[in-house]
């Protein structure tokens, strides 16, 4: 009588984990021996997130309650025809700023990750300037002295 394998003894079989819907899990889209992808969308959040954590501590009293908001685009233009890189309220206390005009219609002299994210911090300086009442300059003078 001839001995039967099975597929279980010939092969070895790998832990598969699941997931609360009884679904596998997904790897990681680049593995472990790449670097996680960067997108725009999510260096600019940190870009804002960065330049506004540092205007809190430099200005608590002043933005101690002031939301930094990113959003897509303005609902409008401004009455010269220029579409408005951010939109503050001081009675709401809220800045939001608008990624796709700030990176897409930004004239940059040179286009790479430094001056973009440049340009982004110049817009969060320039719009927390306008709430509090300030010259975008005075926010951050520590920054600028070497």
């Amino acid at each position: 009588m001839a001995r039967r394998t099975t597929r279980s003894s010939t092969y070895a079989r790998r832990a598969v984990r699941h997931d609360r819907h009884g679904r596998s899990e997904r790897s990681p889209a680049t593995g472990p021996h790449l670097d996680p992808l960067k997108n725009r969308i999510d260096s600019f959040d940190m870009t804002v997130a960065a330049a506004a954590d540092f205007l809190r501590s430099a200005w608590p009293d002043d933005l101690a309650k002031v939301r930094f908001e990113v959003g897509a685009m303005p609902l409008g233009i401004l009455p010269d025809g220029t579409v408005p890189r951010w939109w503050t309220s001081s009675s709401e206390g809220r800045i939001v700023l608008y990624r796709l005009p700030i990176q897409r219609m930004s004239k940059l002299h040179r286009d790479d990750e430094l001056h973009q994210r440049m340009m982004i911090e110049s817009c969060v300086f320039r719009a927390t300037a306008e709430l509090i009442g300030k010259d975008p300059w005075d926010l951050g003078p520590d920054r600028f002295h070497f």
